[in-house]
């Protein structure tokens, strides 16, 4: 007995000592195979501005989660909203449902962003942070989709299950950036994937332009950036929808780059999962970045997203919103850039001046 029990510790150690060989190279995936680009070196992608994402030792993850982090509540009660089964015009009307996820309703067109009704923002369902607020709409009472803009392959951003539902009953077009197709592809979900600039048309005068904005993307850790990430411009009569999916700030540069596909009468930004700069600082922006975003954007109004949903960071619940009415109010700019409760419809003006009146909080 002793000696078989000693045999398997044996292997036991033998298996411990192979994992950290054998498992990467089996977690690590090839999404795209295309040509070298000035961000594409033939087998990973990169920020060409710099890939300013720090190495992230044992001691920075430590402090994270040793250090002080605001409030967060473990659950907040939402009651389900419905909205229209179209907006037809130029007429749009944004409804934040949670996280990135957006539907935008204008020109007949029903547009949805990132979207995720998933419990936790993790492999298989299981793992990864747990959402504290429902969506705002049920799925099953969605209208029906025309057009998905997935930006990347994080699992709070690529919710599979969700895609997947929504491919089933609608058959929406589904649009990407390199290498997630092959993502989507795997759970039997058809989409269009393309580079930065490249265009997709939906109708005449209505295209999906592929942006760049300054991230990175995994699904397993060991296949980190095989795949691409962006955002996007759709163009639209009476001005241009942007949307920024998860983004750093980088040099600056790219949001520059995006203005040229304007001019923009709504742009979805982020705002949340910022603190502690050392960690979030590379990848996410923060309020204050978002706002001066939007203002080298010259959107006409804004609302800001990737907050209050799933815990990813050391801010408090709250913070992302005190912090972009604080920024915008310095900056003078009424309620050109908000944010919405989960649910809330907000009708974006048509107009690329500034239109006065309360917040839409």
């Amino acid at each position: 007995m002793l000696r078989r029990i000693g045999a398997l510790l044996v292997w036991l150690l033998i298996l411990v000592l192979l994992l950290p060989v054998v498992v990467p190279p089996f977690l690590d995936r090839i999404y795209y195979r295309g040509p070298v680009s000035a961000h594409f070196d033939g087998a990973h992608f990169h920020n060409p501005d710099g890939d300013l994402q720090r190495q992230i030792s044992a001691g920075t993850f430590a402090r994270f989660w040793a250090m002080k982090r605001g409030p967060w509540p473990d659950h907040v009660a939402l009651t389900p909203v419905t909205v229209p089964p179209r907006i037809d015009g130029g007429a749009m009307r944004a409804t934040w449902i949670g996280h990135s996820t957006v539907l935008v309703q204008t020109q007949g067109l029903n547009i949805l962003t990132d979207p995720i009704w998933a419990e936790r923002a993790g492999p298989f369902g299981l793992f990864g942070p747990q959402r504290v607020r429902a969506p705002a709409i049920r799925l099953e009472d969605l209208p029906k989709i025309d057009l998905i803009l997935v930006s990347h392959n994080h699992y709070d951003h690529m919710d599979l299950a969700t895609l997947k539902r929504l491919w089933d009953r609608d058959k929406p077009v589904i649009v990407t950036s390199l290498g997630n197709d092959t993502v989507m592809r795997g759970a039997g979900i058809e989409s269009v994937a393309r580079d930065w600039g490249g265009r997709v048309a939906l109708r005449p005068g209505i295209d999906v332009i592929v942006e760049r904005v300054h991230h990175w993307g995994s699904r397993w850790g060991t296949d980190r950036n095989r795949a691409l990430w962006s955002g996007f411009t759709v163009t639209l009569p009476g001005g241009n929808l942007f949307f920024a999916g998860d983004t750093g700030y980088g040099d600056g540069s790219w949001p520059v780059e995006a203005a040229r596909d304007g001019p923009y009468r709504f742009a979805i930004l982020p705002i949340g999962a910022f603190e502690p700069r050392e960690m979030m600082g590379p990848s996410h922006v923060g309020p204050v970045e978002s706002v001066e975003i939007f203002r080298r954007m010259g959107a006409a109004y804004a609302v800001g997203v990737h907050w209050g949903t799933f815990r990813l960071s050391a801010e408090a619940f709250d913070d992302p919103p005190r912090l972009v009415a604080a920024t915008a109010a310095k900056y003078g700019l009424g309620d050109r850039f908000v944010t919405l409760a989960p649910g809330r419809s907000w009708s974006v003006p048509a107009s690329s001046q500034p239109r006065l009146g309360s917040s839409p909080h």
